[in-house]
């Protein structure tokens, strides 16, 4: 049944009147604790919302058993519903700040007792009330009093979810208490005899020199954090300058980094393409251009390489790379996949053909997508070379969990042989067969799905 949208259905729940909605409502309330939270809320005062906050919050800091994966859903439901109370009941900016404090502040009472594997919980805290913080704070007169707020709750981060006040600093507090916050954070740092922690201060410090967009204080804490230049390093750095629009500055950070090291590349060169442009330096622009579309050719590398070298290039540089790739000794997932994006069918074949036997199916993520096309495109051969090296991975592998896709695969290459009329130097379906029953024949499981023995 297709359901109506949201505006129509509330047009004709509103025409049912309030008589009926109330009992709907009361009758669904009798079956759903949630839906019985709801209902109390609505009716509640903001005041009472605001003690069943409190109470909620009390209680989950109470002694209470472990929940488990299969109950984590409830209670991240559970968790929302709490601070649903908390939206409705506050209107006050600095009580409404306060109480999510209050809630990030019982954060090891609710993570140490469940397991958030999925993250929903954790996702809680780094989102929904993060928000809802942000919501109160930004109308919080006393910007003094709101920054000794936070400063005290992030202290204390066990879990990781604190955090996340200082990293939207800027929507809520002023300059002046930011950089106050800094040096509280240094000041921190400095006392801190444990490593890990040290390095926790300052990159608070880093999120707020971003924010404020002080790259010199971001280098100073970046520096002081760990204390040599790596690549990691010198990329954030430069980003960070870039951010801040000293672009020369960004580019000394990116030569620092020895010209064989290949670590962070792609990012590395994203940034140097920005700065260049910004620098006018059309020339080293276009080869940081050119190296990241060869290191990655698809549709989005080859948009932005024409943005910068003219978008009257298009055909010249699809011939070259096209030659380049049909020239290349070595399979790439990545270039068959740009040929077919680019929907060169004819290359793309050949590119399969010539290189079939250095396929490897271990990396099905790419190329099911490969085969798929092939078949659809009327090329069986192709498609059924690239089927193989799936079928063949699973088989030497002998994952038991992929048989059902290894049988589809095999069952998918009986349709496809019938419509092969040329089999060129590839073996035939049957010879095929053969050799894979001969290799993998003592996989009884696979067989039996299969329907035969082998």
């Amino acid at each position: 049944m297709v359901h109506l949208v949201s505006a129509e259905r509330k047009g004709k729940l509103l025409e049912l009147g309030a008589d009926r909605l109330a009992d709907a409502l009361l009758e669904l309330a009798g079956r759903d604790e949630f839906a019985d939270d709801l209902v109390e809320r609505l009716i509640a005062t903001p005041q009472d919302n605001i003690g069943r906050f409190r109470t909620k919050l009390s209680a989950l800091q109470l002694e209470r058993p472990f929940i488990d994966w299969r109950q984590s859903s409830e209670f991240a439901r559970e968790l929302e519903n709490l601070l649903e109370d908390l939206r409705a009941g506050v209107t006050d900016p600095r009580t409404g700040t306060e109480l999510v404090a209050a809630f990030y502040q019982a954060d090891s009472a609710i993570l140490a007792t469940c397991d958030d594997s999925s993250g929903q919980i954790g996702d809680l805290f780094r989102y929904d009330a993060r928000h809802l913080f942000v919501a109160y704070a930004a109308r919080c007169a006393d910007k003094q009093w709101l920054g000794d707020l936070v400063f005290k709750v992030i202290q204390c981060d066990d879990y990781g979810v604190r955090d996340v006040l200082i990293g939207c600093a800027r929507d809520y507090l002023t300059e002046p208490v930011m950089r106050v916050m800094v040096a509280r954070l240094q000041e921190l740092a400095a006392e801190e005899p444990d490593e890990f922690r040290k390095r926790h201060w300052f990159h608070n410090v880093e999120s707020l020199a971003r924010q404020l967009k002080d790259a010199p204080l971001f280098e100073a804490a970046r520096l002081a954090s760990w204390g040599s230049l790596s690549t990691a390093a010198c990329v954030d750095i430069a980003r960070v300058y870039l951010e801040c629009g000293h672009e020369p500055t960004a580019l000394t950070w990116l030569e620092k980094i020895p010209a064989a090291d290949t670590f962070m590349v792609a990012e590395r060169d994203g940034l140097l393409l920005e700065i260049y442009g910004r620098l006018g330096n059309l020339a080293k622009r276009n080869q940081a251009a050119w190296r990241i579309f060869r290191r990655s050719r698809n549709a989005a590398t080859l948009a932005l390489l024409l943005e910068v070298i003219g978008q009257n290039k298009k055909d010249d540089v699809l011939a070259g790379e096209i030659g380049a790739i049909l020239e290349a000794t070595m399979f790439s997932p990545g270039d068959a996949d740009f040929l077919v994006e680019m929907e060169r069918w004819e290359a793309a074949e050949t590119y399969v053909m010539n290189l079939a036997d250095q396929i490897n199916g271990d990396f099905y993520g790419s190329l099911l997508p490969l085969a798929e096309a092939m078949e659809q495109d009327g090329r069986p051969l192709c498609a059924s070379v690239v089927y193989r090296a799936l079928l063949d991975s699973i088989l030497r592998r002998g994952h038991t969990k992929s048989y059902p896709h290894g049988v589809r695969y095999l069952r998918k290459l009986e349709r496809l042989a019938q419509a092969v009329a040329d089999w060129r130097n590839i073996a035939l379906h049957n010879v095929y067969l053969q050799g894979i029953k001969l290799n993998h024949g003592r996989k009884s499981s696979f067989w039996s799905r299969y329907g035969g023995k082998g």
